[in-house]
This record gives C-alpha cells, sequence and structure tokens, in this order.
C-alpha cells in the first residue's frame, strides 16, 4: 500500500509499504478520506523519522481481526488514529489504517465519506475541552479561532450546550459564526468584554486571559504552550483521545447540520507532500482531504 512516512526529518514522502492486517479487536479501514491537520505540520517539524501522518481517516471496513463483533466488513466508518500507535507504521494518510474497533464510529448514511474525515481530531478536541469547563448555565465563552478547523466546532458544540458564545475571527467569517450559533462577533481581542471563559484555538496564550473575569477558566489545544495562571484562573490544555462514543455523536450532529463539515479540497494521496506545505500557508477554511 501506499503511505505518506517521514522518511527523513521534515520529509514527508509518499512510500510502499506491506499491506497491514489487522490483530485482535483491530480493524483495517479502506481509507476514502483523510484530513490534513495542524498535528500533521508538528509531526514533520518534530524531527521525527519513519512516522506516518495523518491522524482523521473514514472510508470502508474491508477487514476485520479477531474477537471485533462491532462492525462488519462494508461498514462506513471513521476514527482518530494514532501514527505512533505500536500497531502501525503508518497514520491515516495511507490507503489502508488499521484502528482498534473500540476506537472507530459508523459513518451515518446522510454524511459523505469524505466530509466525515473532517470531523474526529477537531470535534473530539472541541468537545473534550468543553467538558473541562463544566455546565455552561448560560456563561459567557471567548472562542479565539473562532472560524478556524476547531474553533468553528467549540462554538457550535458551546452553543449547543447553552454558552452564550463571543467568537473572535475575521468578519468574513460572520455568517459561518452565526450559523453556528454565536451570539456575539468580534474582530478584535480589545472589543471583547467580560467572559467566564475562553477557549484559545488561536493560540493567543497570555493576551488570551486579558477578557476572563477572576476565577474564571482558559482551555488550550497545545499543552506546554498555555499561559502562567493569574487573577485564580484555571489554566488547563489537554491532547485529544479517541472515543468512539463521542465520534459517534459529532457525525450525528454533522448528519442534522448542527455542526458543518467544511472541506476546503481533496488531494490525492500520490500528491500528498505538496499539500503541507499548502497548509502551512494557511488562509483556508475547513480542512483538505487526502483521497486514494
Amino acid at each position: 500500500m501506499r503511505a505518506v512516512i517521514l522518511t527523513s526529518p521534515g520529509e514527508p514522502e509518499v512510500v510502499e509499504l506491506p499491506d497491514p492486517h489487522p490483530a485482535d479487536g483491530q480493524l483495517r479501514i479502506r481509507m476514502a478520506g483523510a484530513a490534513v491537520n495542524p498535528a500533521d505540520l508538528h509531526v514533520i517539524d518534530s524531527g521525527h523519522t519513519g512516522v506516518g501522518l495523518g491522524l482523521d481517516v473514514a472510508g470502508v471496513v474491508d477487514e476485520v481481526g479477531p474477537g471485533v463483533t462491532e462492525f462488519a466488513v462494508g461498514d462506513r466508518v471513521a476514527a482518530l488514529q494514532f501514527p505512533h500507535a505500536p500497531h502501525a507504521v503508518a497514520g491515516a494518510a495511507a490507503e489502508y489504517v488499521l484502528v482498534p474497533a473500540k476506537d472507530t464510529a459508523a459513518v451515518p448514511d446522510g454524511v459523505d465519506l469524505l466530509d466525515a474525515a473532517t470531523v474526529p481530531c477537531n470535534s473530539l478536541t472541541a468537545a473534550q475541552l468543553l467538558a473541562h469547563l463544566g455546565p455552561a448555565a448560560g456563561r459567557r465563552l471567548l472562542v479565539t479561532g473562532a472560524a478556524g478547523g476547531v474553533g468553528g466546532y467549540v462554538v457550535a458544540l458551546a452553543a449547543q450546550d447553552g454558552w452564550s458564545v463571543v467568537a473572535l475571527a475575521r468578519a468574513s467569517d460572520t455568517e459561518f459564526l452565526t450559523r453556528a450559533g454565536a451570539r456575539e462577533i468580534v474582530t478584535d481581542l480589545a472589543q471583547a468584554s467580560e467572559v467566564d471563559a475562553v477557549f484559545d484555538t488561536a493560540l493567543l496564550n497570555e493576551a488570551a486571559l486579558a477578557p476572563v473575569r477572576a476565577n474564571g477558566s482558559y482551555v488550550g489545544i497545545f499543552p506546554g504552550r498555555e499561559p502562567a495562571p493569574e487573577r485564580g484562573i484555571d489554566v488547563t490544555s489537554a491532547v485529544v483521545f479517541p472515543d468512539a462514543a463521542a465520534l459517534t455523536r459529532m457525525l450525528a450532529l454533522t448528519e442534522k447540520g448542527v455542526l458543518e463539515a467544511r472541506r476546503a479540497g481533496t488531494t490525492p494521496l500520490a500528491e500528498a507532500p505538496a499539500v503541507y506545505s499548502k497548509f502551512r500557508a494557511g488562509g483556508m477554511r475547513g480542512r483538505l482531504v487526502l483521497t486514494p
């Protein structure tokens, strides 16, 4: 099979690998789409070699391992796959992807598989960190980078949960953010009045604490880059982890239109190395999706 691997530091390359086969509790997905994420750029910049790229995968089950009863060959599925997992060199950017069945979610009939590939990492990051903030109860939440890959999910999920969402984004993103459920849209951090919490997807760090009330909350998406606590503000960040039940919910909300799958475009796997440079340049809304 073909897969995108870091064959040397900072150099993703499409290489041929033996077709993988699932072990106990695993299934093999014939990839239909694999989203490109900022996490891929972090791996590329890490200096590692022999690591596969790609976290998000959607496709069709084409082989199941011993003990798997949840899924059968032919099922449409999506999953968050970690390339460093011991069962695979390749990540999601590969023609065949091995994932634990327990981490896999069925894709509803009303969701295109290429759209489904954009959902796992971003939506689970949003949902898991929002849960850290506790009940909304009408409280005010500032979301930085609100129209970005994670930010868009934060706005929609927080609005669903009852937060009064203040979205920091470009004026050109107003229509999308209004659909997502933002109560207020600001284009400059100084425009944001006091909030109970901030979800800092834009990595503004210390600056993002300014509108947060004393004893409020800050959540970030990059462990190690969060600001030091001040004024009693609870500061946390975390790495996303697979959660099949939560992903099933995210895909159901996508089918209902509550969550908006934003696909910026598709690129064949063979052309993947150039895609990461394009993604690094920024300026796009939604996720680029690699296809076989």
